[in-house]
């Protein structure tokens, strides 16, 4: 019969760490903590009880599926313990195992009282017990004291290869250290001991309320992640100590809530460097481990929003050339570079780097790339981008990375694959299906958007509200509200700017030979078009309407192959096709000549 470890709980608060002690769960409470859910947990040795017990957020999912339930018993095989207040102990159930079910017990062991932590064992009232198994004595040694118990490792999946070494329990002036997953904004003064996984640059702003900089990082222990910022007067004081990889010890910063437009991290809270924060390095040997992933598999994307913010891993199957931008906001040039990920769904996708690890990257032997905090975009169908704050893993030693590279050298590599995304120009049409506007009005359903490629004639241009000012702000593009004192509104920024910028969005009809079709055209694309800048073509809108017409009239009765996003959209009960070009190239006779010999002897064959 199974057996617990009777006055475990008081040994714990008292700050020893048996190993894999077990216990009792009476009750469970669901704790509202923002987008995730907590539970506190009543837990009893037979002889004691505590209600200041909880679970960590990644064993959620046990008690989603019942293995967790009351009454169960359990082995708690990693856990921490921790002052959060004055004579206020909490702990956390990282790691466990179930090893008799609720149903199997059926009923409170023992005659457990309420344990004390004010009190001294002497002081604290036991009552004989009723029913309780034999106590299993607790395994205490000086270095399981240090680590909290049998440390075990989260799947590969999640964490890469962490360093050797205890936890550790104590900052170095004796004081008790918090796991990350334990903060919350009500607390008064915590230490964390958490290693760097990522370091952003420094970053700058300007606006109306003044100048300032900014650096994020982020953090990991073995109980959660988080990310941190610093500004101003702090980035000078902590830029060049944080560096990645390297383990600090950080107290007295202040929580908030994430913003998860910006922030995917498994975290209902971000921490900003305040004055009172302190930051000193670890020397000690840890267990933190170096990485957590949460991935999503390529054949996911699809079904994602724009603009999700997640992780990826895939093999490197091709690398393109450097190439280079202009950003509108700024002009200042940018270095680029594409590569196709694949993965064993036989998805294929574009990933692209910017900056020096564009321009340092060797794909040369086709390499496992794990990239966390990578965003999803529609351009070009769907294809990632790296931001600032993501983090790019080449050949990491982890499962997924060795199963995948397994799964390309023994016939992936040359498996059909189903790409996501083509690249601009010319080059992504080639792979691209041609249909004629009927067959693509007859092919498109409402339930998700169809990709098609089109050759067609440009026969009408609506230069009516074919431009509006947008926020300044990059990646906003939200249209703003004129204040009529020289001040622009964007309402969705929550915040007034002195400037705006302008955007296209242009429609056109567009004829083949079997149909015409209104389309609309966005940003890039109609620049493209146009051969012009949308700020260019927004001061001729203003001050020049002749010349900003001849713009416009410029690509009338011309041909183009445009890739288009099309979906059957429902507005006032009435059904309507619509299609948003997400691609455009100069049609190129000899290809296009090409191509058709090739529809030709297809229906010459199937004849």
């Amino acid at each position: 019969m199974e057996t617990l470890s009777s006055g475990v709980i008081g040994v714990i608060i008292g700050g020893t760490h048996p190993e894999n002690p077990v216990v009792q769960i009476l009750s469970m409470k669901r704790i509202p903590s923002g987008s995730q859910e907590r539970w506190r947990l009543l837990i009893s040795d037979g002889k004691w009880s505590s209600s200041f017990a909880m679970l960590a957020t990644q064993l959620n999912n046990k008690v989603a599926s019942g293995e967790i339930s009351n009454n169960c018993i359990i082995s708690m095989n990693r856990y921490v313990c921790n002052t959060v207040q004055e004579n206020k102990k909490v702990l956390i159930i990282l790691d466990l195992k179930v090893t008799k079910t609720g149903a199997e017990v059926g009923c409170k062991l023992g005659s457990p009282v309420n344990y004390d932590p004010k009190k001294s064992a002497s002081e604290q009232q036991e009552q004989p017990a009723q029913q309780q198994y034999k106590a299993a004595a607790p395994k205490a040694s000086p270095s399981m004291a240090a680590t909290g118990g049998n440390v075990q490792r989260n799947p590969l999946g999640q964490h890469n290869a962490p360093a050797n070494g205890p936890s550790v329990t104590r900052t170095p002036s004796g004081g008790s250290v918090n796991p990350i997953e334990s903060l919350t904004p009500y607390q008064n003064r915590w230490t964390i001991c958490a290693r760097v996984t990522n370091k952003a640059s420094i970053r700058t702003w300007s606006n109306s309320r003044g100048e300032g900089k900014l650096f994020s990082f982020e953090l990991l222990d073995e109980s959660g992640e988080i990310r941190a910022t610093a500004f101003n007067d702090e980035v000078d004081k902590y830029y060049d100590m944080i560096e990645a990889d390297k383990v600090y010890f950080i107290t007295g910063a202040s929580l908030k809530t994430a913003n998860k437009q910006y922030n995917n991290l498994n975290n209902d809270y971000e921490m900003s460097l305040n004055r009172t924060t302190e930051i000193t390095p670890c020397h000690e040997a840890t267990a933190i481990p170096t990485m957590q992933f949460n991935f999503v598999s390529l054949d996911q994307l699809e079904a994602l929003p724009k603009d999700t913010i997640l992780d990826v891993i895939g093999v490197c199957k091709e690398v393109f050339d450097l190439s280079h931008v202009t950003m509108r906001s700024t002009g200042k040039e940018l270095t680029k570079r594409d590569l196709s990920l694949v993965d064993t769904t036989a998805r294929e996708v574009r990933l692209t780097l910017w900056g020096t690890q564009a321009e340092t990257f060797d794909g040369s032997q086709q390499p496992v790339l794990a990239v966390k905090g990578v965003k999803l975009s529609e351009f070009n169908g769907r294809s990632i981008s790296v931001l600032s704050s993501s983090c790019v893993q080449i050949n990491p030693d982890i499962r997924e990375a060795h199963m995948l590279k397994g799964w390309f050298d023994n016939g992936g590599n040359v498996a059909e694959t189903i790409n996501l995304s083509s690249r601009g120009g010319s080059q992504g049409f080639g792979s691209g299906i041609y249909k004629l506007f009927v067959e693509a009005q007859q092919s498109t359903g409402a339930d998700k958007p169809e990709y098609f490629c089109v050759n067609g004639t440009v026969v009408m241009v609506r230069k009516d509200n074919s431009m509006y000012t947008a926020c300044p702000k990059e990646g906003c593009n939200k249209k703003v509200v004129d204040q009529s004192n020289g001040m622009y509104r964007c309402e969705k920024c929550d915040q007034t700017y002195d400037t705006f910028q302008w955007r296209i969005m242009l429609g056109l009809c567009v004829a083949d030979i079997s149909d015409s079709q209104w389309i609309t055209i966005f940003q890039d694309q109609a620049e493209q078009l146009l051969n012009t800048t949308s700020n260019e073509l927004g001061a001729l809108k203003e001050t020049n309407k002749e010349d900003f017409e001849k713009i416009m009239d410029s690509v009338l009765f011309k041909n183009y192959n445009f890739k288009l996003r099309c979906k059957i959209e429902t507005y006032n009960g009435e059904s309507r096709w619509k299609g948003t070009a997400v691609n455009l190239s100069d049609v190129e006779p000899k290809e296009h000549s090409q191509r058709l010999i090739t529809e030709i002897n297809k229906l010459a064959e199937e004849a």
